[in-house]
């Protein structure tokens, strides 16, 4: 099977969507010309130029016209350039874009996507590293997908450029290089089905985005001591899949739950208490979370480092429930 990046593969289902759906057009600052800060746009620049728009650097603007574009039975992709200016267009999105299809009794439907880079790449300093995908995850009125290979990429992207409900996108920064299989023909992730990213037996880690491979590179160092590490790629907060995490929780008994963003109050928590609530007879050990220091994301490359986890915080995490 071919290879292509992370960007190719986001690339490739805008396209494809596009030329089936007339009303799919895609917006945001510098990606028209640029390509968008980290060239996600550049596989598709050249072609449906009428379709791929800059626009000011004013996320209100870029958020409120995206509702006001699907009112009008558009279906607008807006890019939001790096995670931590949501903040500053969350008016239109926690009041307006979250909240439509509840205010109207659900007569209401709202095509459109939020899309953009989160996570931390090399210093990149406390406003442009953040992974804020819990606070979506938190209110409700919105699909949240955060996939880690170009496969989901690719996959997840076709489903949410077809779905009835608002979705958020979190590509994470250090992902869109990675290359990796993708097949040429049609296909379709839906939403709320995680991945089996490996199998074992002993322990369930559960992991979203960058986390997701960095548990993948903790299993492999783990399994040398004899400890067979089962990593589960969530790929979507909203919907999770709550069935495949409970299958393999009953299969080990001990669970680790790993992402990028604060320890404190992140989507590990939700997880792990629906783990608790539902499931603590099958539990062998107290569930441990992995997470990001309550602190934001220094610019300092060593500090960086001591407050985001990677693979060492996993197997760290992981020896401790064994």
């Amino acid at each position: 099977m071919r290879e292509i990046t992370f960007s190719e593969a986001l690339g490739e289902a805008i396209l494809e969507e596009m030329s089936r759906d007339p009303t799919i057009f895609t917006y945001g600052e510098d990606i028209a010309k640029q390509g968008g800060i980290f060239g996600a746009y550049k596989p598709i620049l050249g072609k449906y130029q009428d379709r791929i728009i800059d626009t000011p650097i004013s996320e209100e603007v870029i958020f409120g016209s995206a509702l006001g574009a699907a009112l009008a039975g558009m279906r607008p992709v807006a890019e939001f350039h790096f995670a931590d200016f949501l903040f500053t267009g969350m008016a239109a999105i926690a009041n307006q874009i979250m909240k439509f299809k509840y205010m109207t009794g659900g007569q209401g439907k709202l095509h459109l996507i939020l899309r953009g880079p989160d996570g931390i790449s090399k210093s990149a300093a406390a406003q442009h590293s953040e992974s804020i995908e819990t606070i979506f995850m938190h209110i409700p009125g919105i699909k949240v997908i955060i996939p880690s290979t170009p496969y989901d990429m690719k996959g997840l992207f076709k489903t949410a450029l077809r779905s009835d409900d608002p979705v958020i996108c979190f590509e994470h920064k250090m992902l869109y290089r990675m290359k990796g299989p993708v097949p040429e023909e049609e296909y379709y992730i839906p939403f709320g089905v995680a991945d089996v990213k490996r199998e074992g037996k002993d322990v369930t880690v559960i992991a979203t985005s960058r986390m997701v491979h960095e548990s993948l590179l903790a299993a492999q160092e783990l399994e040398k001591e004899g400890v067979s590490v089962e990593v589960v790629d969530l790929r979507t907060l909203v919907p999770w899949d709550k069935e495949t995490v409970f299958k393999s929780v009953k299969k080990t008994h001990k669970v680790v739950i790993a992402h990028e963003t604060w320890r404190r109050a992140g989507w590990g928590a939700e997880i792990a208490a629906t783990i608790q609530e539902e499931l603590f007879d099958y539990l062998d050990a107290p569930i441990r979370r992995v997470g990001a220091k309550n602190v934001h994301i220094p610019f300092s490359p060593p500090l960086q480092d001591f407050v985001v986890p990677d693979k060492n915080s996993v197997i760290e995490a992981v020896r401790s429930v064994l």
